[in-house]
């Protein structure tokens, strides 16, 4: 009977390479095999030169592979390659279809292991300087996404929580605000909205539910939502913002 290789479900953080975790990038160096999410970043790609590379992107909106196709390349690679890798955006516990990847790699009697990886909240907070939690102000963070499997409707009830994050929320912006509104937000609640988190192509911008409920407009990458009292810029982050929005305004010039 011939040897099965092993997989691991390795979380590649945000985008930027030095934000992958030290185990995530040994065993990148040491696959045979590594099958990527669209949103993997092609400097995360060079951790692994020898790796023969499969994109098996989910994104909203394009063609991408059915997760039944997914699980069985995973089935099939571990049947011919000592190391495999499932190389995903952000985090694989975290909106990364971890489970049923588990449940197929399991039931083919396949040894898994998940690398955790950087989720794009944890991220965003940093690299806005926003914090999830303020004593006083927050003290209960959720993070959520609109998007379900094809078959499903979509869910639209907010979570109860001083402190939400929504992931892919480019394109629910309006009806997330809508909900808000109805459900008693404070019109003047502050939003943060970072598109291509970690990356050099990053993108920041603050507004509150109100202005939110008009649309966010076109986005060129992933959008992540944080919204919630916690999100209120401080003096100097007003200054930042002024800047900020003045430099993007001459380079669209």
């Amino acid at each position: 009977m011939p040897t099965l290789g092993k997989v691991y479900l390795i979380g590649a953080g945000p985008g930027a390479q030095d934000l992958m975790t030290l185990r995530g990038a040994r065993l990148l160096a040491q696959a045979d095999v590594v099958l990527h999410d669209a949103l993997v970043t092609a400097e995360m790609l060079e951790l692994c030169p020898q790796a023969e590379k499969i994109l098996v992107g989910k994104r909203c909106g394009q063609l991408s592979s059915a997760q039944q196709f997914i699980n069985k390349q995973l089935v099939d690679h571990a049947h011919k390659a000592a190391v495999v890798v499932r190389l995903k955006g952000g985090d694989p516990m975290l909106f990364g279809r971890a489970d049923e990847e588990l449940r197929a790699l399991e039931e083919a009697g396949i040894e898994v292991e998940v690398v955790p990886g950087i989720t794009t909240a944890l991220a965003a907070a940093a690299t806005t300087k926003q914090p999830l939690t303020k004593r006083g102000v927050s003290r209960s963070v959720a993070f959520f996404t609109s998007s379900t499997a094809p078959d499903e409707r979509e869910q639209d009830a907010i979570p109860d929580s001083d402190t939400l994050v929504q992931y892919m929320g480019g394109r629910e912006a309006i009806a997330t605000a809508q909900r808000l509104l109805d459900g008693g937000r404070r019109p003047d609640t502050p939003v943060v909205v970072i598109e291509n988190v970690s990356r050099a192509d990053q993108h920041i911008r603050r507004m509150t539910i109100a202005a939110m409920a008009h649309g966010l407009g076109e986005a060129h990458g992933p959008v992540l939502v944080m919204i919630g009292d916690a999100m209120q810029t401080r003096s100097h982050q007003q200054l930042e913002s002024r800047i900020s929005d003045a430099i993007q305004q001459q380079l669209r010039a």
